[in-house]
């Protein structure tokens, strides 16, 4: 029997509208086959949506993206055409997905001098296989899967979750659980046809529904010397206009799904970081990342869910997440993640410095002030002065920082760390949390500020004494502190989160520096997650030697933070290069393979795209290039661009609720 494979994604063409997309082959050929299929919400509705034109097979040319929601796949039809050399007969499929629908327009274009008679065939397939089935390499409903004809179209049915399709001017056809879609036309001579059909779905069990672009984000547009990060910036701002989305209990307020096609949903560390990578295009998403997971910050504490009072969670899903073979079973609301509550803080504090108004973050205080007691009485869970977490279920992530893959925390000899794991980054998030908390309470009058100022120098003070290891070649600080509070000797890129927080002292950040630019973690693409000189490094690890878009923004803007500007630019050029690589959709991960042994990057073949904090690096890019220092409070907006950044003209950056228009 065939072991069942998690679906490649790499060599797919997508189209989407956050919670809905559609992947396909490189011709627009939906037949099944691993993540081919429309997808609306958690379930793949469609498993098959296959064109023929006449009775010969059409011959693909070209596929174009206008934009993320669109595609057009361009084909010949020979069969129809006459023996000349040129191609006279050609058919153009526009698929665009919208949340909740999918529509296509074919146009059948005839150059011939006389008109053509033929039948345009359009098959779909119903499938309706929850997600994390087909992930597990599984495909088949939950539930009994019915398509009946209704006069004007078809419906089909499983569980909760139903679809109705039209064709205008169309025979439609439904044998079992495959509708067949036909029109007979005529097409005259120099002249064209065109038909189309369109699908729309319902699925009342969702919690979350797609989000209306930002028209301020439409108005973004940047001129730089590097022509790679203006391309890579128009490419990532029509990609995240794609990912926005919001619950079905709040509509108004904007996140960023995660990313195409397995989260398209609210994660935290992930909504959190991405809206904080894009503050300089408006505090906006920021006030409503913000105020979205707050409404469900935890109250109270239970095990199965990992809820603890003042705690940020870490997904949201419409029923209990079972991923086939992986033992893992996640509750709808899940707060697994030991870094979201800290990361909430530090959003908020940035959003206010990018002017989001006191009016907004007035009523965050409670949660602001819950978030930082979670830091203290729950995520310490004994009482060494860290935070650190441990699944406590057997079927929760067994790690809970950004690395959440079973082996991403491992000793230099490939050895896994035990937990509790009290990593180095959650340490620098926590510092930097309680130091901008501290100043929200004092500018809005609030009590305890000293106290936390007071708490985040004695936790520099510990992380100085029980992270850092000597070695011959620098002092660097341990991936984490295990169960024992034992130094797990890994060199990894988690080191670069810690720069631009406050936590490392003097010197400290130099030596940090000069290990993420070695060629043991700079590849020429990226930073590398996992230094080669590790037992457990390989390229094409989840988070073991791969290069991540957005791991390596946070280490560049903590390098441009403290002063590193050249190390800062060494790693942005590797980013650059990998975006030119991907044609500038970056995926959410791509090998570690040194650029010095391939002159493109290699993908990494399961990862998502696009992703919203992959896509997010390339405005992370652009600040660190520009030096942006806002200060909102104290009326400020301060450029200083790094040196030998070239001319960057940039319009549509947002400053203080304003639009800022900036040149260097």
């Amino acid at each position: 029997m065939t072991q069942p494979l998690q679906p490649l994604l790499h060599d797919s063409v997508v189209v989407l509208t956050a919670p809905s997309q559609a992947w396909s082959a490189g011709d627009g050929r939906i037949d099944g086959y691993g993540i081919h299929g429309f997808y609306h919400s958690d379930v793949r509705v469609l498993d098959r949506v296959l064109l023929t034109v006449g009775d010969g097979p059409t011959e693909h040319i070209a596929t174009a993206g206008p934009e993320a929601s669109t595609a057009v796949f361009t084909a010949l039809a020979r069969g129809l055409d006459d023996a000349t050399a040129d191609p006279r007969v050609r058919i153009e499929q526009t698929r665009t997905v919208r949340s909740a629908s999918l529509e296509e327009r074919i146009v059948l274009r005839n150059a011939l001098s006389e008109s053509i008679r033929t039948t345009l065939r359009m098959e779909l397939g119903a499938d309706f296989t929850a997600m994390q089935n087909l992930k597990a390499g599984f495909a088949g409903s939950e539930h009994p899967v019915t398509v009946t004809a209704d006069g004007s179209g078809a419906v089909m049915h499983s569980g909760p979750v139903s679809a109705r399709v039209r064709a205008e001017g169309a025979e439609i056809l439904v044998a079992d659980t495959r509708v067949t879609v036909r029109w007979d036309v005529e097409v005259p001579a120099h002249g064209d046809v065109a038909v189309g059909w369109h699908i729309e779905v319902a699925d009342p069990s969702a919690v979350v529904a797609g989000a209306a672009p930002s028209d301020e984000w439409a108005a973004f547009r940047a001129a730089t010397g590097d022509s790679r990060l203006a391309a890579w910036l128009q490419r990532a701002i029509a990609d995240l206009q794609s990912l926005r989305m919001s619950t079905v209990d709040d509509p108004d307020d904007v996140f960023l799904a995660a990313g195409a096609p397995w989260f398209f949903t609210l994660f935290g560390r992930d909504s959190l970081w991405a809206a904080r990578m894009l503050l300089p295009l408006g505090h906006e998403l920021a006030a409503s990342t913000l105020r979205v997971l707050a409404h469900y910050q935890g109250t109270r504490t239970v095990a199965e869910t990992a809820e603890q009072p003042g705690k940020i969670m870490h997904e949201l899903r419409p029923a209990p997440l079972a991923i086939p073979g992986e033992g893992m079973l996640l509750p709808p609301l899940y707060y697994g993640t030991v870094d979201a509550t800290a990361l909430w803080i530090c959003l908020l504090h940035d959003a206010w410095k990018w002017g989001m108004p006191d009016d907004e973050i007035a009523p965050l205080l409670p949660h602001l002030e819950a978030a930082l007691g979670w830091m203290r009485d729950y995520g310490d869970s004994d009482g060494d002065g860290f935070l650190e977490y441990i699944d406590t279920t057997g079927h929760g992530l067994a790690n809970q920082g950004w690395k959440d893959s079973g082996d991403s925390i491992q000793w230099r000899d490939g050895t896994l760390a035990e937990g509790p794991i009290a990593l180095c980054e959650v340490q620098g998030y926590a510092y930097e949390a309680a130091i901008g908390g501290a100043q929200l309470l004092d500018a809005f009058g609030r009590p305890g500020a000293e106290d936390w100022r007071t708490w985040a120098a004695d936790l520099k003070q510990r992380f100085a004494e029980a992270f850092w290891i000597d070695d011959p070649a620098g002092a660097y600080p341990a991936v984490a502190l295990d169960a024992a509070k034992r130094k797990v000797d890994t060199v990894t890129s988690n080191i670069g989160h810690l720069l631009g927080t406050g936590i490392v002292g003097d010197g400290q950040a130099e030596l940090i520096a000069r290990r993420l630019v070695s060629p043991e973690l700079c590849s020429g693409f990226g930073l590398r997650t996992m230094s080669t000189d590790s037992t457990g490094y390989w390229p094409l690890s989840y988070h073991g030697g791969s290069v991540w878009a957005h791991d390596t923004a946070i280490a560049i803007g903590g390098l441009a933070r403290e002063g590193f500007r050249a190390e800062a630019g060494l790693l942005a050029d590797g980013l650059l290069a990998a975006a030119d690589g991907f044609d500038y959709r970056m995926p959410e991960l791509h090998s570690g393979d040194s650029a010095r042994v391939t002159s493109t990057p290699i993908p990494y073949p399961a990862a998502c795209r696009p992703q919203a904090w992959s896509a997010a690096a390339a405005v992370a890019v652009l600040s660190a290039r520009l030096g942006l220092s806002p200060d909102a409070p104290a009326g400020r907006f301060d450029v200083d661009p790094e040196p030998g950044a070239g001319r960057i003209q940039v319009s549509g950056l947002r400053f203080a609720g304003r639009p800022r228009d900036v040149e260097v």
